[in-house]
Protein backbone atom coordinates (compact mmCIF):
# COMPACT_ATOMS: atom_id res chain seq x y z
CA UNK A 1 0.00 0.00 0.00
CA UNK A 2 0.92 3.55 -0.69
CA UNK A 3 1.21 6.21 2.16
CA UNK A 4 0.53 9.63 2.04
CA UNK A 5 4.08 10.45 0.79
CA UNK A 6 4.54 8.25 -1.16
CA UNK A 7 6.19 5.71 0.76
CA UNK A 8 5.18 1.89 0.52
CA UNK A 9 3.89 0.14 3.56
CA UNK A 10 3.81 -3.46 4.55
CA UNK A 11 6.79 -4.68 2.85
CA UNK A 12 10.34 -4.74 4.85
CA UNK A 13 13.21 -4.14 2.73
CA UNK A 14 15.12 -7.01 0.29
CA UNK A 15 17.70 -7.73 -1.21
CA UNK A 16 18.32 -5.47 -4.72
CA UNK A 17 16.79 -7.95 -7.28
CA UNK A 18 18.09 -6.07 -10.25
CA UNK A 19 21.91 -6.03 -9.04
CA UNK A 20 21.52 -10.31 -8.11
CA UNK A 21 20.08 -10.18 -12.44
CA UNK A 22 23.14 -8.02 -13.41
CA UNK A 23 25.65 -9.45 -11.29
CA UNK A 24 24.75 -13.13 -12.42
CA UNK A 25 25.43 -12.88 -16.01
CA UNK A 26 24.95 -16.65 -17.07
CA UNK A 27 21.31 -16.31 -15.64
CA UNK A 28 20.36 -13.01 -16.47
CA UNK A 29 20.42 -13.88 -20.25
CA UNK A 30 17.89 -16.86 -19.44
CA UNK A 31 15.33 -15.14 -18.05
CA UNK A 32 11.59 -15.57 -19.34
CA UNK A 33 8.72 -13.01 -19.47
CA UNK A 34 7.63 -13.67 -16.32
CA UNK A 35 10.40 -13.74 -14.27
CA UNK A 36 11.26 -10.26 -15.60
CA UNK A 37 7.41 -9.33 -14.54
CA UNK A 38 8.14 -11.21 -11.16
CA UNK A 39 11.32 -9.18 -10.67
CA UNK A 40 9.70 -5.90 -11.36
CA UNK A 41 6.87 -6.39 -9.53
CA UNK A 42 9.36 -7.46 -6.26
CA UNK A 43 11.32 -4.46 -6.93
CA UNK A 44 8.10 -2.08 -6.96
CA UNK A 45 6.54 -3.98 -3.34
CA UNK A 46 10.49 -3.49 -2.33
CA UNK A 47 11.01 0.32 -2.64
CA UNK A 48 10.33 2.56 0.50
CA UNK A 49 9.07 5.63 -1.28
CA UNK A 50 8.16 6.84 -4.90
CA UNK A 51 11.62 8.40 -5.59
CA UNK A 52 13.08 4.70 -4.93
CA UNK A 53 10.38 2.82 -6.95
CA UNK A 54 11.80 5.01 -9.82
CA UNK A 55 15.41 3.93 -9.56
CA UNK A 56 14.52 0.42 -8.99
CA UNK A 57 12.26 0.47 -12.01
CA UNK A 58 15.27 2.26 -14.49
CA UNK A 59 17.60 -0.31 -12.92
CA UNK A 60 14.96 -3.47 -13.87
CA UNK A 61 14.71 -1.72 -17.02
CA UNK A 62 18.21 -1.11 -17.76
CA UNK A 63 18.90 -4.71 -16.72
CA UNK A 64 15.92 -5.97 -18.66
CA UNK A 65 17.44 -3.59 -21.76
CA UNK A 66 20.78 -5.31 -21.40
CA UNK A 67 19.69 -8.63 -21.27
CA UNK A 68 17.87 -7.57 -24.50
CA UNK A 69 21.09 -6.38 -26.06
CA UNK A 70 22.90 -9.25 -25.23
CA UNK A 71 20.40 -11.86 -26.67
CA UNK A 72 20.02 -10.07 -29.84
CA UNK A 73 24.15 -10.05 -30.24
CA UNK A 74 23.88 -13.88 -30.19
CA UNK A 75 20.72 -14.21 -32.34
CA UNK A 76 22.06 -11.93 -34.92
CA UNK A 77 25.25 -13.68 -34.78
CA UNK A 78 23.25 -17.22 -34.98
CA UNK A 79 21.41 -15.58 -37.97
CA UNK A 80 24.78 -14.54 -39.89
CA UNK A 81 26.14 -17.84 -39.47
CA UNK A 82 23.27 -19.52 -40.57
CA UNK A 83 23.19 -16.73 -43.57
CA UNK A 84 26.94 -17.40 -44.24
CA UNK A 85 25.77 -21.57 -44.58
CA UNK A 86 22.62 -20.62 -46.67
CA UNK A 87 25.36 -18.90 -49.14
CA UNK A 88 27.48 -21.53 -49.11
CA UNK A 89 24.54 -24.15 -50.13
CA UNK A 90 23.38 -21.39 -52.66
CA UNK A 91 26.78 -21.78 -54.44
CA UNK A 92 26.91 -24.99 -53.81
CA UNK A 93 23.45 -25.06 -55.56
CA UNK A 94 24.56 -22.94 -58.37
CA UNK A 95 27.80 -24.78 -59.34
CA UNK A 96 25.66 -28.47 -58.98
CA UNK A 97 22.88 -26.76 -61.99
CA UNK A 98 25.30 -25.05 -64.01
CA UNK A 99 26.90 -28.76 -64.26
CA UNK A 100 24.12 -30.31 -64.71
CA UNK A 101 23.05 -27.83 -67.59
CA UNK A 102 26.25 -28.10 -69.11
CA UNK A 103 25.34 -32.36 -68.64
CA UNK A 104 21.79 -31.45 -70.15
CA UNK A 105 23.41 -30.06 -72.98
CA UNK A 106 26.13 -32.37 -74.11
CA UNK A 107 23.38 -35.14 -73.44
CA UNK A 108 21.38 -32.92 -76.04
CA UNK A 109 24.35 -32.82 -79.12
CA UNK A 110 24.49 -36.69 -78.46
CA UNK A 111 21.00 -37.60 -78.85
CA UNK A 112 20.51 -34.97 -81.85
CA UNK A 113 23.53 -36.80 -83.50
CA UNK A 114 22.48 -40.08 -82.49
CA UNK A 115 19.49 -39.12 -84.74
CA UNK A 116 21.43 -37.93 -87.28
CA UNK A 117 23.21 -40.72 -87.34
CA UNK A 118 20.05 -43.06 -87.24
CA UNK A 119 18.74 -41.11 -90.38
CA UNK A 120 21.97 -41.62 -92.17
CA UNK A 121 21.76 -45.56 -91.32
CA UNK A 122 18.12 -45.49 -92.45
CA UNK A 123 19.48 -43.55 -95.88
CA UNK A 124 22.23 -46.26 -96.63
CA UNK A 125 20.38 -49.54 -95.97
CA UNK A 126 17.66 -48.15 -98.65
CA UNK A 127 20.57 -47.31 -100.83
CA UNK A 128 22.01 -50.84 -100.19
CA UNK A 129 18.36 -52.29 -101.08
CA UNK A 130 18.72 -50.14 -104.34
CA UNK A 131 21.36 -51.08 -105.44
CA UNK A 132 21.78 -54.66 -104.88
CA UNK A 133 17.94 -54.42 -106.71
CA UNK A 134 20.44 -52.69 -109.49
CA UNK A 135 22.76 -55.79 -108.97
CA UNK A 136 20.51 -58.23 -109.16
CA UNK A 137 19.08 -56.63 -112.52
CA UNK A 138 22.90 -55.85 -113.87
CA UNK A 139 23.25 -59.40 -113.42
CA UNK A 140 20.43 -60.90 -115.12
CA UNK A 141 21.19 -58.64 -118.02
CA UNK A 142 24.31 -60.18 -118.11
CA UNK A 143 23.53 -63.44 -118.09
CA UNK A 144 20.54 -62.76 -120.93
CA UNK A 145 23.57 -60.93 -122.84
CA UNK A 146 25.77 -63.73 -122.53
CA UNK A 147 23.34 -66.27 -123.54
CA UNK A 148 22.67 -64.72 -126.67
CA UNK A 149 26.09 -64.15 -127.46
CA UNK A 150 26.18 -67.78 -126.99
CA UNK A 151 23.51 -68.45 -128.97
CA UNK A 152 24.89 -66.17 -131.63
CA UNK A 153 28.14 -67.94 -131.47
CA UNK A 154 27.00 -71.39 -132.14
CA UNK A 155 24.74 -70.28 -135.00
CA UNK A 156 27.21 -68.04 -136.81
CA UNK A 157 28.50 -69.05 -140.08
CA UNK A 158 32.34 -68.57 -139.28
CA UNK A 159 34.10 -70.83 -136.95
CA UNK A 160 36.76 -69.63 -134.35
CA UNK A 161 36.82 -66.82 -132.03
CA UNK A 162 36.82 -63.19 -133.62
CA UNK A 163 38.13 -59.78 -132.14
CA UNK A 164 35.14 -58.31 -130.62
CA UNK A 165 36.39 -54.66 -132.50
CA UNK A 166 35.61 -56.08 -135.98
CA UNK A 167 32.26 -56.30 -135.95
Amino acid sequence: MIGQKGDLQGIGPQPDAVEIVSADKENSGKFEGSQWVELFVREMLSASNLDDAKDRATRALEAFETTLVSRSGCVFQELQKENTVLKQQIQTLIRENHVLKRAVTIQHERQLEHENCAQEVQTLKQLVVQYQDQVRTLELNNYSLSLHLRRAQEGSSMPGRFHPDVF
